[in-house]
């Protein structure tokens, strides 16, 4: 019975032992400071921001012409390949010129029948005028005879215009191109019946593409805003006139993005804006043209025109992926001096590619959060790793 006791004993002095050397190792491990949280940090950037507005726009050819059929009948012929270039002067359609050469056939007999009146009423005048001076006939035949003349030589004249209208038509039934450029497709096919409603009128477009003209929308408020901006970068007396002169050239720069996000290489030109804003719609028509001398463009593409409104100088610019809003307000984690993280309300100017534009709130020497928002806090000590704001987000 002792010896159990003295067992039970031994036992219970082990596991005390033990207790009093794990306790001081579990004290060591609570005291042992936690790693600061890394996260990415970006310095605010300083730059030169333009800013840009964009709207959609529809392309056309620098000229569009329709291709029409002057007279109706069927047609008989088309001398052309679709899609393809012609020359000014080619041939395009023919209609069944039988009709109007018959017409043109009826106006010649009445050019002659009426160049025989008037031949008949000559002679009768001629015959008539002098028995009329020696009193042989009544003055009232001499009038008659003179009106004859006159109402001959009208015919005549009527009977040469029935004839040059005829002809006129007769032309009509070979179709050529007005300009030379790039047709499309034929509205019509050979043994058609064209020229008259409902059948096809317009047969084709023939479009001159060497150089593209857009045309696109803006509202009221953009139009007051684009151009005050024109206003006070003139009115600027800081400014000298090269850099009015400069700077007004820049803005008036257009570059097109095209359905497949590229930039069009050829900037474009204002042409104009027009003179009213459309009631109904409360936006305001502007052109402007683009070179195209590769014919990449066509008509009928829709795109994007970019327009630079604005050059900011000194700008300040951040990530956008480095700011959260909170019911419309806009938020940034700071890394102060002491590698705090402090929560920093920011007012932001513009959208300038995958940036944000900063009006107030930071300045050039203030470091920002640029990824891992979700793992700080207002307060919390972070391990900042300093890193470069990739490139493609700094493409405005």
């Amino acid at each position: 019975m002792k010896f159990t006791v003295y067992i039970l004993r031994g036992a219970i002095i082990c596991c005390l032992l033990s207790l009093l050397l794990i306790l001081p190792a579990c004290k060591k491990e609570a005291a042992k400071t936690p790693p600061l949280t890394k996260v990415q940090a970006v310095n605010v950037l300083q730059t030169t921001v333009p800013i840009k507005a964009d709207f959609v726009g529809q392309t056309y050819g620098y000229k569009d012409i329709p291709i029409r059929a002057r007279v109706d009948g069927f047609l008989t012929g088309i001398h052309f390949q679709e899609g393809t270039f012609v020359r000014q002067g080619q041939l395009l359609y023919t209609i069944d010129p039988e009709p109007f050469k018959a017409l043109e056939a009826e106006a010649m007999s009445g050019v002659a029948q009426a160049q025989t009146m008037l031949a008949k009423a000559e002679s009768d005048l001629n015959r008539i005028r002098p028995l009329a001076e020696i009193n042989a006939v009544s003055q009232s035949d001499l009038d008659a005879a003179v009106a004859q003349f006159g109402a001959a030589q009208a015919s005549l004249d009527a009977a040469n215009a029935n004839l040059k209208y005829a002809r006129i038509n007769l032309g009509y039934t070979s179709i050529y191109s007005p300009i030379t450029g790039v047709i499309g497709k034929t509205e019509a096919k050979t043994g058609e019946y064209v020229g008259r409603p409902p059948n096809p009128v317009v047969l084709n477009t023939v479009s001159i593409i060497d150089t593209i003209l857009v045309q696109f929308s803006i509202t009221e408020s953009d139009y007051l805003w684009i151009a005050r901006k024109a206003i006070d970068a003139q009115a600027q007396d800081s400014l000298t006139r090269n850099d009015v002169r400069d700077r007004v050239a820049e803005q008036e720069k257009i570059h097109l993005i095209l359905s497949d996000g590229s930039v069009f290489a050829s900037p474009g030109r204002f042409d104009f804006v027009n003179r009213q804003v459309d009631p109904t719609t409360g936006t305001l028509l502007v052109q402007a043209s683009f070179p195209n001398p590769e014919k990449l463009l066509r008509p009928g593409q829709f795109a994007r025109v970019q327009i630079v409104v604005e050059v900011v100088e000194n700008g300040l610019v951040i990530p956008q992926r480095s700011v959260r809003e909170l019911q419309g307000l806009y938020q940034v984690y700071v890394v102060n001096d002491t590698s705090a993280i402090e929560v920093r309300p920011v007012k932001l100017a513009a959208k300038v590619g995958s940036m944000f534009l900063v009006m107030s709130g930071l300045t050039p020497k203030d470091r920002i959060v640029f990824e891992g928002l979700n793992l700080v806090r207002p307060g919390q000590k972070v391990n900042p790793q300093m890193v470069e704001v990739p490139a493609e987000l700094m493409k405005f």
